[in-house]
């Protein structure tokens, strides 16, 4: 619970053992109050440290008066003993399914078979909700008092969880308000959000746990544990839709009657609305659907409910599903299916990413025949062979993974994934950089798998800056085999570029005379353009200014040698060497430098005086805007002479360079005691002014 209020609530009863049971009926609903507002309204009305104070001298009290505790005592959240079996229940009123509608047709024959019932057109007024994703549960109140909790079950007979719902924290052991039947049973859905499921299953793989599949799969199998406490442990939530069995007069609507419902302490969807008319259905359900993907918790689809509760009872029921509701289902996003062969796959920065082939299968109304497997590490974690039986998802856009693998269905004589240790496009070695999952070719230069992305990171503007060399044009001289690597670009001629699609004579002429300007280029910049992994434009200087942009040097480097370097790790130095010692992108700037690709040595800092060059070995940061000169302008002053230019303001800078409209970066500089100077001061070092 956030900080709400100051006034420490405790105060307000005496210590626990001067406590009387007025005292604690007052503690126990205040307690009840604060968590409702927490998990139904999530609005909380007190501080979390305050809350756990009220709940502590709470549990202070039951232990001097055992004798008070009652089912629906707030300490009932945390779990009791565990139970030997799980009993069963049977329902006052059956707990029926939905049947289930698919298209705007089937909707409309549901409306036009009630019509057929009544023998009279019906009222178009319905009631509209989502169909969560969950456990579908009674909740049995008498009094006021939760007494029971169930599991739909066979639809007559439940399993008995009351233990295990007490501990969701949204479910309450007590209504609030007025007008309470003395008989309540409330159903709805239980679910475990996605935030909670996905923090659920880090922590399960933390402890060397097997995750859940589903958050479905984990709802069901947190309810139906024989442990309370395992389940007090999970992140649950209940959402009411509706009633069964109860001693007072529902109302005249499902509307009306879902209101009561939540003024009695119970949190619905948030979703569910009225509406008119086959139409007003349908747009319903387009737009939950367009929804579905952010929604905090997992639904499969509309349900869709007369709203008039009289004609609802005139209707009444089929022997397995009512005849004022039915379900609107949206597409599956989750389908069973058999892996038939594992392929790897090279992505444009050269990944490796193993895919799992599959019988078809249609998931979320698209067949599905390849399912990504992500990386080695995923692969091993689920130990998804081929012949196994899996669970594949496909959520919107996503790209089809596989989820789980059904190892009751494991086929005897499988073997485990083994990824390879080659190229499966280049052949050339692969390697993971230390700290990083990927697994990755080395072979950039000249893996045909990376090719069109690596000359269009060689062209870009902070790398090579080939002005005309776009990604349509890439596309053309890659799929014609005229570009091979980046070093054949430098043998690209004004004919052979006319010859392709939408390149004038005057477009190639240019092309060319773009390709003959790059050869003239800076060492930084070329190793950006080589796409070394992990290695940017800012290390690519610091490695260049280190070995005093001696390519030679820096290719013989080792990882001890580079870590030296400022600013450069085990990762980057890794990747460095892995780079350099692939034979092939050796070959690739053996060719670069054969057609011509060069660049200056700039005129290095030597023995001077720190008087005289107030740049060489310092740390700065540009910020606002300088008259004189553009901010790369400046930049490429300070490191020519020796300095280096960071983008944000730390313990390590030495002087910040301050411009007009200068801004958050100036103020931090102040609040560390940093050099500030303004333009004209940089200027007088420069030598300008």
């Amino acid at each position: 619970m956030t900080s709400i209020h100051d006034t420490d609530p405790v105060r307000g009863f005496p210590a626990a053992a001067a406590f009387a049971s007025a005292d604690y009926a007052r503690l126990c609903a205040l307690l009840h109050e604060h968590a409702w507002h927490y998990y139904t309204q999530d609005a909380p009305t007190i501080s979390d440290a305050a809350y756990d104070r009220l709940f502590q001298r709470l549990i202070e009290v039951e232990r001097l008066h055992p004798e008070w505790i009652a089912p629906d005592s707030p300490s009932q959240r945390v779990g009791g003993q565990p139970r030997q079996e799980i009993a069963t229940v049977r329902h006052a009123i059956p707990m029926l399914s939905l049947g289930n509608v698919f298209s705007v047709g089937e909707v409309a024959e549901f409306v036009a078979a009630m019509e057929r019932h009544l023998k009279a057109p019906v009222e178009p007024r319905f009631w509209a909700e989502p169909k969560l994703d969950g456990l579908a549960v009674s909740l049995r109140y008498e009094a006021g008092v939760l007494v029971q909790g169930a599991t739909r079950g066979d639809g007559a007979t439940g399993e008995e969880i009351t233990p295990n719902v007490r501990t969701i924290g949204n479910v309450p052991l007590r209504l609030q308000g007025g007008d309470i039947p003395a008989l309540l049973e409330v159903r709805g859905e239980v679910v475990m959000p996605r935030a909670g499921f996905a923090k659920l299953n880090e922590t399960r793989l933390a402890a060397g746990e097997p995750p859940f599949a589903n958050p479905r799969n984990a709802a069901a199998g947190s309810l139906r544990q024989l442990d309370p406490t395992v389940t007090a442990a999970r992140p649950l939530a209940f959402f009411a839709y509706g009633w069964g069995a109860r001693s007072d007069d529902a109302g005249a609507s499902q509307a009306e009657a879902m209101g009561r419902i939540k003024g009695w302490g119970f949190a619905t969807s948030g979703l569910e609305e009225p509406v008119v008319g086959v139409e007003g259905l349908m747009d319903y359900q387009t737009r939950l659907l367009a929804r579905r993907d952010n929604l905090p918790f997992e639904i499969d689809g509309a349900v869709f409910k007369l709203d008039d509760l009289k004609t609802q009872a005139a209707l009444g029921f089929r022997a397995r599903d009512p005849r004022w509701a039915t379900a609107y289902k949206f597409p599956a996003q989750e389908e069973f299916t058999t892996v038939r062969g594992i392929t790897v796959q090279v992505g444009r920065t050269g990944v490796l990413t193993p895919v799992a082939e599959l019988d078809p299968v249609v998931v979320s109304g698209v067949t599905v025949s390849r399912a990504t497997l992500h990386n080695a590490s995923e692969v091993a974690r689920k130990d998804v062979r081929v012949g196994d039986r899996v669970v594949v998802r496909r959520a919107g856009d996503v790209i089809p993974e596989v989820v789980a693998v059904v190892l009751e269905a494991r086929p005897e004589g499988t073997e485990p994934f083994v990824m390879p240790d080659h190229c499966p496009v280049c052949g050339a070695h692969v390697a993971q950089i230390p700290g990083e999952i990927p697994i990755r070719c080395t072979g950039g230069l000249s893996c045909p798998a990376q090719l069109k992305n690596g000359l269009r990171h060689f062209a870009s503007r902070k790398a090579m800056d080939i002005d005309g060399l776009g990604i349509k044009l890439i596309e053309q001289l890659v799929d014609k085999g005229l570009v091979q690597s980046v070093a054949d670009l430098f043998t690209l001629n004004q004919e052979t570029l006319s010859g392709l699609e939408r390149m004038a004579d005057k477009s190639a002429e240019n092309l060319v005379q773009a390709l003959e300007t790059a050869k003239h280029t800076t060492l930084p910049r070329l190793l950006n353009a080589l796409g070394i992994p992990i290695v940017g434009e800012v290390t690519a200087k610091d490695l260049a200014r280190a070995y005093r942009f001696d390519l030679d040097a820096l290719m013989g480097a080792d990882i001890e040698a580079l870590q030296a370097v400022e600013g450069v790790g085990p990762e980057v130095a890794a990747a460095v060497v892995e780079f350099f010692a692939e034979p092939h992108n050796r070959q690739v700037i053996q060719a670069l430098r054969k057609a011509g690709v060069a660049w200056e040595i700039p005129e290095l800092p030597t023995e001077v005086a720190e008087g005289d060059n107030p740049f060489a070995g310092k740390t700065f940061v540009l910020t606002g805007t300088l008259a004189a000169m553009s901010r790369d302008e400046a930049k490429a002053i300070i490191e020519s002479r020796g300095g280096k230019v960071t983008g944000s303001v730390s313990a390590k800078t030495d002087c910040v360079i301050a411009g007009e409209a200068a801004g958050s970066k100036l103020d931090k500089a102040e609040k560390l005691g940093i050099e500030v100077v303004g333009e004209g001061v940089f200027l007088g070092w420069v030598g300008e002014r």
